[in-house]
């Protein structure tokens, strides 16, 4: 499941609609069905992986007691014992990790004449330039004292304005 476009469209969604989803994910979760699949996988001294939704991580616990609808464990890094739902163990070890994607580059209406930005060329070396235009496509940096057009993309902010190709270099720290 690609939890980027999820949390795309829960972004767009009312407060009121969230919480009738929760309500109905909560209904199906606990259905019969579910918990006597995942109980049919566990056993009593078994060490397992479940999401631990307050700390936002996965955590490892061993289980103390399969309850009717939920797992007594003890956390193996805290010793801390637990009640958690039977839907919160990851048995099949699916990465927890929620990344949204991160958007690359800067948009055409993020950028202005004048501004310093930076890039990647094609040999992987980092630029920078000041924009001298703004195309449909790209830009046109001077760098250095040479043109280059530059994809949208492809460029990011640079934190120090004065550190571009063929100008002031940033100050060299003392070690």
């Amino acid at each position: 499941m690609n939890f980027s476009d999820v949390l795309k469209q829960l972004n767009q969604a009312s407060a009121f609609e969230l919480f009738r989803m929760r309500a109905a994910i909560n209904r199906v979760l606990e259905q019969p069905t579910w918990v006597a699949a995942i109980r049919a996988r566990l056993r009593v001294g078994q060490t397992v992986e479940y999401f631990d939704s307050e700390a936002n991580a996965a955590c490892q616990a061993l289980i103390l007691e399969l309850r009717r609808k939920q797992v007594l464990v003890v956390e193996v890094a805290t010793e801390k014992r637990w009640l958690i739902p039977y839907a919160a163990i990851n048995l099949d070890g699916a990465d927890v990790q929620i990344r949204e994607q991160a958007r690359r580059g800067l948009g055409r209406n993020e950028v202005a004449v004048g501004e310093v930005v930076g890039f990647l060329d094609r040999e992987q070396r980092e630029r920078s330039g000041q924009i001298a235009r703004l195309n449909d496509k790209t830009v046109t940096l001077l760098c250095g004292g040479q043109r280059w057009r530059v994809s949208y993309a492809l460029l990011h902010r640079i934190v120090d304005g004065r550190a571009f190709d063929g100008e002031e270099s940033l100050p060299k720290l003392d070690r």
